[in-house]
C-alpha cells in the first residue's frame, strides 16, 4: 500500500476539463480523485484483506462496490429516472465478500468511466430542475444530486482508506 502522494496535484488543480461547466467539472474532479486514491491506498491489498471487516467495520471491498453502485444510482435519479431491478439487485450484493482487489477496482474504473459521460451529458441542463430520490420520492434538484455524487463518493473513499490502513497494519493478515 502506497504511503506517499503522487507528484501531481489533485485533479481540481491540474487545469483539466475546462470545457465542462464548473459544477460538473468539480464532480468529475472528485470522481477522478476518488479513483486515484482508491487505487493508491487499496490497490495493494490481497483478496483476503479487501474483504476483512476490522472491528466490525464494512470491508474495503464493500466501500468500493458501494461507491461504484451509488454513483450509478444517484446519476439515474439525476437523469430523472427510477432505479431498475438490476440496480436494486446490485445494491443487495454490495456487502458480499466476492472478487479480487483487481476485479473490484476494475468495476470501479468502469463505473467512473460511465459516470464521466453521464455527468457531461447532464452538465448543460438546469441544475435547479427538480428531481426525486428513492422509493419515498424525496425532493431535490439536479444540482443537489450532482454535488451529492461527489460528497458521498469522497465520504466512502475516506472510509475505504482508513479501513485499508487498519487491515494493512494488522499482524493477523
Amino acid at each position: 500500500m502506497a504511503e506517499s502522494r503522487s507528484a501531481l496535484p489533485e485533479p481540481w488543480l491540474r487545469g483539466t476539463l475546462t470545457e465542462v461547466p464548473a459544477v460538473a467539472r468539480a464532480v468529475l474532479h472528485a470522481l477522478e480523485l476518488a479513483q486515484e486514491d482508491l487505487h493508491r491506498w487499496c490497490g495493494g491489498l490481497r483478496a483476503e484483506q479487501i474483504h476483512t471487516r476490522p472491528a466490525g467495520l464494512p470491508s474495503v471491498g464493500f466501500q468500493i462496490r458501494h461507491i461504484a453502485g451509488s454513483i450509478d444510482r444517484l446519476l439515474t435519479y439525476a437523469e430523472g429516472q427510477a432505479l431498475t431491478e438490476a440496480q436494486q439487485q446490485a445494491l443487495k450484493l454490495e456487502a458480499g465478500a466476492t472478487g479480487s482487489t483487481q476485479e473490484i477496482l476494475a468495476a470501479l474504473d468502469a463505473a467512473v468511466s460511465r459516470a464521466f459521460q453521464r455527468v457531461r451529458d447532464l452538465s448543460s441542463q438546469d441544475y435547479s430542475a427538480p428531481r426525486l430520490v428513492g422509493r419515498k420520492q424525496l425532493p431535490t434538484t439536479l444540482g443537489g444530486l450532482l454535488v451529492h455524487v461527489a460528497e458521498h463518493t469522497q465520504r466512502h473513499v475516506g472510509q475505504a482508506i482508513t479501513t485499508a490502513k487498519l487491515v494493512s497494519a494488522s499482524k493477523a493478515l
